[in-house]
């Protein structure tokens, strides 16, 4: 296992292109490499920005979504390099799994690392887990697991069955209603790097099969991270299934029950009630 070592978050926009042009021809197991940064420091401006934008308290500890936009680009460096076995346009973020171990403070050093492992089967072709940790001092405070589905794709002869639902209880009880405009991907794409075609406009998202643009699934995780602020402890695991996507603009609504000392969540239509995220949030 090789550690490549980035000095700077590499440009999303740049490894969005660099993934479509290689594309085709991707074959084999997943890459044992993994991506780091060291000594990363939080933006205090751009922390601002992005709570504005994910409705999320401010505050001199890091929202427990906030790691990912940090961990995330060096996810996308080893997803487009030549070595990783899926195509990354087309690629579907289904799950996402965040564990924070302890209260990060906004002015902490960071060291982020990542890799992929868990190359699955799935009926609708093969995923893969994207995992992220954070360090404070040696010590991990933060990790994730982000699992990616590519439709049509083929796991390894052998591969395990791909676990991409969470299990949740009865929501019925709507807690808030939220009406999401139709420049929410793009408010999201500017604070997060994120600038995957699907999430910009209706124009491009048809480019890629969707009828509009899609709201990103891990700010619709943060919104309810944001709605539940102050009754969440500091050491949580926030597991979520992204089920079917939201299409902006929409009006959609946020159930939550107790349950497990946590929380059970449900982000619905609100005219249909197709369900975009299903979720738990419980005490680590």
């Amino acid at each position: 296992m090789a550690t490549t070592l980035l000095e700077s978050a590499p440009n999303l926009g740049v490894l969005y292109a660099k993934a479509a042009v290689t594309a085709f021809g991707r074959s084999g197991g997943l890459p044992e490499d993994h991506v780091a940064r060291k000594g990363v420091t939080v933006d205090p401006a751009h922390l601002a920005a992005s709570a504005r934008v994910c409705r999320l308290p401010l505050n001199d500890t890091l929202p427990a979504t906030y790691p990912h936009m940090l961990t995330f680009p060096l996810q996308m460096a080893l997803m487009s390099g030549r070595s990783f076995p899926l195509a990354l346009p087309g690629l579907v973020h289904v799950r996402n799994r965040i564990e924070v171990v302890h209260a990060i403070g906004s002015d902490e050093p960071l060291d982020l690392e990542v890799w992929a492992e868990h190359f699955a089967q799935h009926r609708s072709g093969a995923a893969v887990d994207l995992r992220a940790s954070v360090s404070v001092g040696g010590s991990e405070v933060w990790r994730s697991t982000s699992t990616y589905l590519a439709r049509g794709a083929k796991a390894p002869d052998g591969a395990p069955e791909a676990g991409i639902e969470v299990a949740v209880g009865d929501l019925e009880r709507v807690a808030a209603t939220w009406r999401i405009p139709d420049d929410a991907g793009r408010r999201y794409a500017k604070v997060s790097g994120d600038v995957n075609p699907i999430h910009l406009s209706g124009l491009t998202a048809k480019a890629f099969g969707f009828k509009r643009a899609i709201a990103h699934g891990m700010w619709v995780k943060a919104r309810v991270v944001g709605a539940l602020a102050g009754r969440l402890p500091d050491e949580i695991a926030l597991d979520v299934s992204f089920r079917k996507p939201l299409f902006l603009p929409s009006t959609v609504t946020l159930s939550t029950a107790q349950a497990g000392g946590g929380w059970d969540v449900a982000v619905r239509n609100a005219k249909s009630g197709t369900e975009h995220v299903v979720g738990t949030i419980r005490p680590l």
